[in-house]
């Protein structure tokens, strides 16, 4: 597909709202920008002002759901994929998986062990699912938490950012697209490179985001640009950091909230470092696979500003996903290996 601008497009070039003081100066680029030099060789461009203190052993939760329909050989009622568990673990944070058949009092204390959610991609219905059930009780939990001061990110992927939408305008806006196999480069806003996401990372992964078809969409749901824009919910929540199109509808590929650490992203940049299914839209271009760091890392250096812990070493010990081992399930699959849970 060709990127093309249209007036739709010209709406996400519009002045953005301007940002709270406490996000123009992070200790997340710091630590981005380090991580990046030392994998990649990227400059070090430290921003941040009056460093805070930061949580050098971050975990994130990571949402599991209902088990795919045609996963014969799943070994339990919901899964997590593994390339999640990799991208988080690729920047430098441990995994705590969340179970979908939990009472809400676990899933509070869950989130008061963690340091962000990860919601990932999928194919469940996010209005009924399970997935969605829990999902919404810790959306309620994080805007509480942040409210009242204490720092708590959500990442949604695909699935993950379809479901933070809903959540957020309280009704599905979703609008069906072609784009379930396709590789695409970025139509950035005006105002993406300034935002807290992107703008610790290098000009030059930046240029390929916008250039190279290195975003990987496996989608046939996505919020259009015009549900977004005629929905003030929304509009007031969330900051558009790029759009695409798939020749007849545009629709929100990147958005951060404007006053939470909540990012969602309907392309897969766990799937380039960590995805082998040989099927068109999965790209392994130097280029994605560092765009896919960097996201990992901001996400991650996000976490760190999150203080939540377990009461106990064995607590925390028994919650890891390392007590779990994911199943290989071949080539041929969606995912190529899968964590399974009762």
């Amino acid at each position: 597909m060709v990127k093309h601008v249209t007036d739709a497009h010209r709406q996400i070039h519009q002045e953005d709202e301007p940002l709270p003081p406490c996000w123009m100066y992070s200790p997340a680029a710091a630590v981005v920008a380090v991580l990046g030099a030392c994998l990649y060789g990227a400059p070090v461009v430290v921003k941040a002002r009056n460093p805070e203190p930061l949580n050098y052993r971050p975990i994130i939760g990571v949402l599991a759901q209902e088990n795919l329909p045609d996963d014969l050989s799943a070994r339990g009622n919901s899964y997590i994929a593994a390339c999640y568990v990799k991208y988080v673990e690729s920047a430098g944070a441990r995994v705590v998986p969340i179970r979908i058949n939990l009472p809400e009092e676990e899933y509070v204390r869950i989130f008061n062990s963690i340091n962000g959610l990860l919601l990932p991609g999928g194919d469940v219905d996010i209005e009924t699912s399970q997935f969605s059930r829990v999902s919404k009780i810790f959306y309620s939990l994080a805007l509480k938490a942040n409210d009242d001061g204490d720092h708590f990110p959500i990442w949604g992927t695909c699935q993950g950012f379809q479901q933070m939408s809903v959540l957020t305008a309280n009704k599905n806006l979703l609008t069906l697209t072609n784009t379930k196999a396709v590789a695409l480069p970025l139509i950035l806003s005006k105002g993406a490179k300034s935002s807290r996401l992107f703008q610790s990372f290098p000009e030059d992964v930046m240029q390929s985001l916008s250039e190279q078809n290195i975003t990987s969409n496996f989608h046939s749901w996505s919020l259009s640009l015009q549900n977004f824009s005629r929905n003030a919910k929304l509009k007031r929540f969330y900051k558009i950091l790029s759009i695409n199109t798939d020749g007849k509808v545009d629709f929100i590929s990147t958005m951060e909230a404007y006053r939470y650490p909540f990012y969602a992203v309907q392309w897969h940049p766990e799937k380039s470092p960590f995805e082998w299914v040989d099927k068109p839209g999965m790209v392994h271009l130097g280029s994605a696979v560092r765009a896919s760091f960097y996201t990992a890392a901001f996400f991650i250096s996000e976490a760190m500003k999150n203080f939540h812990n377990f009461s106990s070493a064995a607590e925390e010990d028994k919650a890891l996903i390392y007590n779990f081992s994911p199943d290989y399930k071949g080539q041929g699959a969606i995912f190529i290996q899968n964590y399974y849970f009762d």
